[in-house]
């Protein structure tokens, strides 16, 4: 598992990549109440905006973390984001992608350094 510094975590599931936020930002955000999720064979750009959350604080948008195609979203967020809070890592994906270049992972924190991170 990698972890960018925007909080989201990314798992290589063969050649495609599972992506979602970190338990820590699910916290932080608080009681997550939408979601809008990127269109299936989208193709974007590290840092391009994707995914909008709202929660009862604050709306945050993800970013795309590294470049590729978007191969399939978690529509079931759309009528349960709350999943978000309740099992980020699991039923909380977000979107799969397939990466343009899989080195942009080595770049990212390891488990450690996240936790590191975060303090």
């Amino acid at each position: 598992m990698k972890y960018t510094e925007e909080h989201e975590w990314l798992r290589v599931e063969d050649d495609v990549i599972v992506v979602g936020i970190t338990e820590h930002a699910a916290e932080q955000l608080g009681d997550i109440v939408f979601i809008e999720l990127p269109d299936v064979g989208k193709e974007v750009v590290k840092d391009d905006d994707i995914v909008v959350i709202e929660s009862v604080k604050a709306a945050s948008d993800i970013l795309a973390p590294i470049d590729g195609e978007i191969v399939e979203v978690n529509e079931a967020l759309t009528d349960a984001p709350s999943a978000v809070n309740e099992d980020a890592i699991g039923k909380g994906w977000m979107f799969k992608m397939k990466a343009d270049d899989m080195s942009q992972l080595d770049d990212m924190m390891d488990e450690a350094a996240y936790k590191k991170f975060i303090g």
